[in-house]
């Protein structure tokens, strides 16, 4: 009856034949069902990248399984070595077999080698795509988009979760891939050498397969967690030292410290129990491949004092019984490393699906040359539901004219910039510039025509050449220098040690704010707009700074439709027509003089500011700038 159940196995005294098992992708046992959705159509868009390098991709693949049959095909050569030769004393047949087995090892470190210097250069192509992808979507995306999400998070994406994608790319893909087919192949041989050995092997499985299950389907869902909470953790490191200097000034290290230390807490819990989960898989594994080693060195020494079977048979066996379990081991584990790549690779695509700003505009308008006239008709907006911000404003500016925007905080005044700039969509109404209606023409086109000075001036890490010439690119260094006398920037800028090739520190840290203001107007100088925003320009610029200036912003604006966001009179008091907002409504609208005779909220304003001085006028709001997030 034994006998019956055993095939005896003999090798063959001319060559071997190996039956090859067909391909199957049997890892699909491992997926969690409850993540099975998202992880397979995440997977096939990573695959859309791969497929770009499709050619180098199939001899990758070809090399895999070759090293595969060439791992398979070693523990045949020992077992043939024991049998043929070390048992029979045959010292030339030893010789030669030990040379094949050198050969084969060889071998397969050479396509191992090739397969993984190859598999590196395809993943480092596919995530310089989609970093390159994801980084120009972000400068699509519109403004509303930013200001609802930490910029920290936001990095996080583009790093930390690429960078997972890549390491699974670099390594678990091959290993996968290999995994499955050495595993199809061992299977296939060792059902050929002893089907009661191969169903021995097999009662390790199920608590296999169950093991593996209960703890992916945990650890997906802790992978994904713990590179949320790094995004978060990455957006408050990044808020706290922006805003240092505010963090000392209230003295709140202690809080920022405390709720960096309860952000870190959940990032230490969730990547705890995720490599605490996937820390069992190896050691369970351990403990059911000695169960199986044991039972087949038992069996197998049975059947070997009853000549059923040959001792290097029993040889072959073990070492295939563990290149059955070694595959299901590196699966288990490749798989904990490939979901926590799906969860980066999500979170990555979730930004490249958001709708770019540009992506309407299909049937948009080029914008020709303006002359500046714009007109504001019944326009409504609101930044959350429940509310406008502004309600049915209408105004008009005729080309050339200078509108000042005055109002209590929150009033709607730099909404309304940010919807003239289209960083924003009305809600209702209808804004437009020449006539043209702005949400039928392309943004670029109509941003070309803009220039903008705000409260909070920002400079990039480069020359200060370089940061004025940001304005217009193509200007000539005699223009940016121009552009800086007219700023009255050129005088401390000639005092740098560089001067203008000096280089500026990451948004222009070492040098004053009204230094990087005075810059700020430059660069807008330089880009010779039609439409001029100034929102809050001077406000961050001393009294004596500040009257310098005014006759530059005076130029600047001659000739140019401006728009001036300002709380100092003498700012304002020269524009054309002053509109005062209240509670996102026109409350007046007149010259400086025309609502002085009318006596009412702007009088009012007025006369409590005119009896204070400059530095006084800086605290209150006649027009301090609106924050919009």
């Amino acid at each position: 009856m034994l006998k019956e159940l055993i095939r005896p196995f003999q090798y063959p005294k001319t060559k071997w034949e190996a039956e090859k098992g067909s391909v199957s992708d049997s890892s699909s046992r491992f997926k969690p069902k409850a993540k099975a959705k998202n992880w397979a159509a995440t997977l096939r868009r990573i695959w859309t990248y791969l497929a770009h390098s499709k050619g180098k991709l199939m001899m990758v693949l070809f090399l895999v399984v070759l090293s595969s049959g060439l791992t398979l095909l070693g523990p045949f050569l020992v077992g043939k070595a024991i049998d043929d030769y070390i048992v029979l004393r045959n010292n030339s047949g030893l010789l030669y077999t030990l040379l094949g087995l050198a050969g084969v090892y060889l071998l397969q470190s050479v396509t191992v080698w090739l397969q993984n210097y190859w598999m590196i250069g395809i993943a480092q192509k596919t995530v310089f795509t989609m970093r390159s992808q994801l980084f120009e979507h972000l400068h699509r995306l519109p403004i509303a988009y930013f200001d609802k999400r930490q910029h920290g998070e936001l990095m996080s994406r583009v790093t930390n979760d690429i960078e997972n994608v890549s390491s699974t790319l670099n390594s678990s893909f091959i290993q996968i891939f290999s995994s499955v087919l050495t595993l199809i192949g061992a299977i296939s041989v060792m059902i050929w050498l002893s089907p009661l050995l191969t169903l021995i092997t097999f009662l390790v499985v199920p608590a296999m397969f169950y093991g593996t299950k209960w703890i992916t389907k945990r650890t997906g869902r802790l992978f994904k967690e713990q590179q949320k909470n790094l995004g978060q953790l990455n957006g408050h490191i990044e808020e706290t030292i922006s805003g240092q200097r505010i963090v000392k000034t209230f003295s709140q290290e202690k809080r920022v410290i405390s709720e960096f230390k309860e952000k870190n807490e959940r990032i230490r819990q969730s990547a705890f129990w995720a490599q605490t989960f996937t820390g069992f898989i190896p050691k369970v594994m351990n403990v059911l491949n000695n169960m199986s080693f044991a039972l087949i060195a038992g069996v197998g020494g049975i059947l070997a004092i009853q000549s059923i079977i040959s001792i290097g048979a029993i040889v072959v066996f073990v070492e295939y019984s563990r290149q059955f379990t070694r595959p299901l081991n590196d699966l288990a584990n490749q798989f904990n490393t490939l979901l926590s790549a799906v969860a980066g690779a999500e979170r990555v695509f979730d930004i490249l699906d958001e709708e770019a700003e540009e992506k309407e505009e299909s049937e948009s308008i080029r914008m020709p040359e303006i002359r500046g006239e714009v007109s504001f008709s019944n326009v409504s907006f609101s930044y959350e539901k429940g509310g406008d911000t502004i309600a049915n404003v209408s105004f008009h500016a005729a080309p050339g004219e200078t509108i000042a925007f005055v109002g209590p905080t929150g009033a709607g005044k730099t909404t309304l910039i940010n919807l003239l700039s289209r960083f924003y969509d009305a809600d209702s109404g209808v804004i437009s510039i020449d006539g043209y209606d702005i949400t039928k023409i392309k943004r670029a086109d109509l941003r070309k025509q803009m220039a903008f000075v705000l409260q909070e001036s920002f400079l990039f890490q480069g020359t200060v050449r370089d940061n004025i010439r940001y304005g217009r690119l193509e200007a000539s260094d005699e223009e940016v220098e121009e552009a800086a006398q007219l700023a009255d920037a050129h005088s401390f800028i000639m005092k740098m040690r560089d001067q203008y090739d000096t280089v500026l520190k990451p948004n222009g840290e070492g040098i004053s704010q009204g230094q990087k203001q005075l810059l700020s107007i430059a660069r807008a100088i330089l880009a010779n707009p039609t439409l001029l925003i100034l929102d809050e320009a001077t406000s961050s610029i001393d009294t004596v700074t500040e009257i310098k200036i005014q006759d530059a912003l005076q130029r600047l604006m001659k000739g140019r439709t401006s728009f001036v966001i300002a709380h100092r009179l003498n700012t304002i008091q020269k524009a054309d027509r002053i509109i005062v907002l209240q509670e996102g409504k026109i409350n007046e609208a007149g010259s400086h003089e025309e609502l002085l005779e009318r006596r009412g909220f702007y009088y009012e304003l007025h006369n409590r500011l005119i009896t204070l001085g400059d530095e006084e006028q800086d605290g209150l709001s006649l027009g301090s700038a609106e924050r919009t997030s």
